[in-house]
């Protein structure tokens, strides 16, 4: 374990402080800023969100774990399946509800401990929802790089457009294949930065928003009741609540190499209760002022294993300057210029990516894929998941896609014969 520069509770010094500040928030910043651009929500919310809710976490953690939370991507999906049923505020009342869960797990984690949880969550089940999750949004993301929007809501394919996806995905992958350093872990942010430089230089960016910007904007708020209305369905509730079996195991294992980083036990101290609530109270607010749900960024904690800079104040700083940057109207009037071709090209890599890390789940808790009942329970998730299966009970109460397939994992795996009990590894030695 190599000695910190910053350990947990140290504050640095000023110049110190802002540069160490600016480097997570652009680490974080090309992720948490496609998620809305893909599911139609405001960039400036999203920013201003990641802060608020990182501060949140922090002070719920009690100024222990240096993480920092972002745009979720797990829920790409189901905002957009949410928001074609109902609106965009039924997206955001899912949300909260999926916020509801994580207070729930907290509590019960608080009063019973943690590895109910993991019988419930085994690698055999997350590892195939993880890879539903990012091969549902393959189509999607191809057909942003290769086409441009038409009329009567069709698309054309466009070798130039195609062109400047090509570029994007081609600067993420060289960033992040052939740099070792800060650069390795912002390959999203730069993928972008170079994809739009292209565009830029081969004619298929309007600047015209850009131009008519303030310098000063007030982000897109969502307020329920306020700026739109909303009924609670059995499919809204079906359609968001259930990819909670992902997130939460996400954020167990974020925990997990967060504390072997910084050399503590976060699932001990401060608890898993805790940091699981830090999480979901970041998403309720978010998602009640119109932000995406949010999750810990393995970005950000990479940026801990190669500076050694643990302390929460520079995530802190970092928070603040995220809120700040969400008001700044000509930056987030040029995030809302990108071309789809550019965002298609990142997805391509970013998508590719979270299926391979529930296939790389599997394989690093060794799963045997010769025991026929991991072979079943894989099988059956990946293809209802990637399928489209749907159960319909009514027009109000419909449970399809990737809910559907967690749901089903979940039941397989805890009905049938030979389950073995749920180890986790709790961070001590």
């Amino acid at each position: 374990m190599s000695e910190a520069v910053l350990d947990i509770q140290d504050k640095p010094k000023t110049g110190q402080w802002i540069s160490l500040s600016l480097q997570h928030m652009f680490a974080m910043f090309g992720a948490t800023i496609l998620v809305p651009q893909l599911v139609g929500l405001s960039p400036a919310i999203a920013l201003l969100t990641s802060g608020i809710a990182t501060i949140i976490f922090v002070l719920i953690t009690q100024f222990k774990v240096p993480a920092y939370l972002g745009s979720s991507f797990a829920f790409i999906v189901p905002i957009q399946v949410a928001t074609e049923s109902g609106g965009i505020g039924s997206a955001m009342i899912g949300a909260m509800f999926v916020s509801a869960v994580y207070a729930l797990v907290s509590l019960i984690i608080w009063k019973t401990g943690y590895l109910w949880l993991m019988k419930i969550l085994p690698p055999i089940v997350v590892g195939p929802v993880i890879i539903v999750i990012g091969l549902a949004l393959a189509g999607t993301a191809v057909d942003m790089a290769m086409t441009i929007p038409a009329a009567n809501n069709t698309s054309e394919y466009s070798l130039l457009h195609f062109s400047a996806a090509i570029v994007t995905l081609m600067t993420a992958i060289i960033c992040t294949i052939y740099f070792k350093n800060i650069i390795s872990l912002m390959p999203i942010l730069i993928g972008l930065l170079v994809g739009y430089a292209y565009s830029a230089a081969i004619g298929i960016i309007d600047f015209t928003k850009i131009g008519e910007a303030s310098w000063f904007a007030v982000p897109d708020f969502l307020i329920p009741g306020v700026d739109y209305s909303f009924q609670v369905t059995p499919t809204l509730l079906f359609i968001m609540v259930p990819i909670a079996i992902v997130t939460i195991s996400e954020h167990i294992g974020h925990q997990l190499v967060l504390g072997k980083i910084v050399d503590r036990n976060y699932i001990k101290d401060p608890g898993l209760h805790r940091s699981i609530l830090g999480d979901g109270l970041g998403t309720f607010i978010s998602s009640l002022i119109g932000g995406p749900p949010k999750t810990t960024y393995g970005e950000n904690i990479g940026v801990l294993a190669i500076t050694r800079v643990y302390s929460v104040y520079v995530i802190l700083g970092a928070a603040v300057f995220a809120i700040v940057f969400s008001f700044a109207g000509k930056l987030m009037a040029a995030i809302e210029t990108i071309p789809t071709a550019v965002l298609g090209g990142i997805s391509i890599l970013l998508f590719g990516i979270i299926a391979s890390s529930g296939l790389r789940m599997l394989v690093d808790n060794n799963i045997d894929f010769g025991n026929k009942r991991n072979l079943v329970i894989s099988s059956v998730i990946l293809v209802i998941g990637i399928g489209g299966a749907r159960l319909e009970f009514s027009e109000t109460f419909v449970i399809e896609g990737m809910a559907l397939a967690a749901i089903i994992g979940v039941i397989l795996n805890l009905v049938l014969p030979g389950l073995e009990k749920q180890e986790l590894d709790d961070g001590t030695e």
